[in-house]
C-alpha cells in the first residue's frame, strides 16, 4: 500500500477499497493455460499477507498484518505462526529468507514501527536489528543482493528516498550518507502493497518502484545502492497510482507493474517494458488488465502477476498474457521453478 507523509489517508482508503473485493472461491486454471494452475495451501490465518519469499517447492515464509510471520516447509501442508512474540501491533509487510532458518522480515508504518527483525533458527528466536528513531521515517520494501548484502527502502524524508544497507545479513543496518541518496519529486513515495518496491537482480543490480509525484519512476543502482538513476514509465502516477513491483530475469531485461488501487477493476493496463536495465521504459504491447501489485519470474520466459482481481500468465517474457485465476493475491515470488503467492485472509497457493 500506498506509503507517504500524506500515507496514513492513503492506507485507509486501501483498506476500505481492497478489503471490498470479493475474493472468489474457485482456484480452477484451463487447462490450456500454459499448464499453470494454483494449489491453495491453508495457512489457518486471516491476516493481510502482502510480504512473501519463496525459497524453494517445500520451503516458503510469508508476512502481514496483526504481527503475522507464516512458514512453511512441507510444501504448504503446515504452516507455522512464527513471529517474534510482543508484535501483535505491527505489519510485517516484507520478508526475505534464504533458507528455511534464516530470513529477515520488515514491518512498516511512520516512526518507530518502522522495525526490522532477524531469525537464524526457522522463527524460533528473533532479533530486532533494527528501528527508527525519526518520526517522519516510513520503511517500505526490503531486498538482497545474497545472504549477506541487503537494501531496505523507505518514503522520503526532507525531499531524500531513503536507503539503509547491511553487509552481514541483516544483523545491522547502516543508513545511507544523505549525499548518495536519490532525490524525490514531490508528493512520490514507494507502495508497501507486495514486497516488491525495491527489487534486486545479481550481486549489484537493485531497483525501486514509485507512485505519487508528477510521473511514475523506477530507480536504478548499478553498484549495490551506493548511486541511483531515475527513469520516468508510462504508468500512470498518482496518490493511489504508479509502480508497485519491478521484476527483471536479468540486469537488462525487466518488466513494471501496478496501476491505480483505488480502482483495481479499472482495465486500463498498467505494465511497462525495459531492455536496457531501466536506463527506459516504454508501454508492453499487451498488458494484464487493471491493477497488479505483485510480479515474478519463473525462468526466462513465464511471468507471474497478480493482485486482487486475478492472476495472470506470460509464456513468452511478457509480451502476451492470459487470466488464469480469479482469486485475490497481493504478492507473488518464484524460487528454483516453484511459485508462491499470498494475500488476504491469509490466503496463500503453490504452483510447482
Amino acid at each position: 500500500m500506498f506509503s507517504m507523509r500524506i500515507g496514513s489517508r492513503f492506507r485507509r482508503a486501501a483498506a476500505v477499497v481492497l478489503g471490498s473485493v470479493t475474493v472468489l472461491a474457485t482456484m480452477v486454471v484451463p487447462a490450456e493455460a500454459a499448464g499453470f494452475a494454483w494449489t491453495p495451501t491453508p495457512t489457518g490465518s486471516d491476516a493481510r499477507l502482502r510480504g512473501l519469499s519463496a525459497v524453494s517447492s517445500q520451503v516458503a515464509w510469508a508476512s502481514g498484518s496483526n504481527g503475522t510471520i507464516l512458514r512453511t516447509a512441507d510444501g504448504g501442508a503446515h504452516w507455522a505462526q512464527v513471529a517474534p512474540p510482543g508484535t501483535t501491533e505491527l505489519d510485517f509487510r516484507d520478508i526475505e529468507a534464504f533458507d528455511a532458518q534464516h530470513a529477515v522480515a520488515l514491518s512498516i508504518g511512520e516512526g518507530e514501527a518502522s522495525r526490522i527483525y532477524r531469525t537464524a533458527d526457522g522463527g524460533r528466536t528473533w532479533a530486532e536489528s533494527f528501528r527508527t528513531t525519526d518520526p517522519k521515517a516510513f520503511y517500505d520494501c526490503v531486498a538482497f543482493f545474497d545472504p549477506w548484502r541487503g537494501l531496505v527502502m523507505g518514503d522520503p524524508v526532507d525531499g531524500k528516498i531513503q536507503i539503509l544497507a547491511t553487509v552481514d545479513g541483516g544483523r545491522h543496518w547502516q543508513p545511507m550518507p544523505k549525499q548518495l541518496l536519490p532525490d524525490a519529486q514531490p508528493n512520490e513515495a514507494g507502495f508497501a502493497a507486495s514486497g516488491q518496491c525495491l527489487t534486486t537482480r545479481g550481486p549489484f543490480d537493485a531497483w525501486i518502484g514509485t507512485g505519487g509525484g508528477a510521473t511514475s519512476r523506477v530507480l536504478h543502482s548499478s553498484n549495490g545502492g551506493l548511486t541511483w538513476r531515475a527513469a520516468t514509465t508510462p504508468i500512470a502516477s498518482s496518490a493511489s497510482a504508479g509502480v508497485f513491483a519491478t521484476g527483471f530475469t536479468d540486469p537488462r531485461h525487466g518488466l513494471a507493474i501496478g496501476g491505480d488501487y483505488a480502482a483495481p477493476s479499472n482495465p486500463a493496463p498498467a505494465l511497462a517494458v525495459t531492455r536496457d536495465g531501466g536506463r527506459t521504459w516504454r508501454p508492453a504491447a499487451d498488458a494484464p488488465d487493471g491493477y497488479r501489485s505483485g510480479l515474478a519470474w519463473r525462468g526466462r520466459s513465464t511471468v507471474i502477476a497478480v493482485g486482487p482481481t486475478g492472476t495472470d500468465v506470460s509464456t513468452d517474457a511478457g509480451q502476451h498474457w492470459r487470466l488464469v485465476d480469479g482469486g485475490s493475491f497481493d504478492t507473488v515470488d518464484c524460487a528454483h521453478g516453484a511459485c508462491w503467492a499470498a494475500g488476504e485472509k491469509g490466503r496463500a497457493a503453490r504452483s510447482a
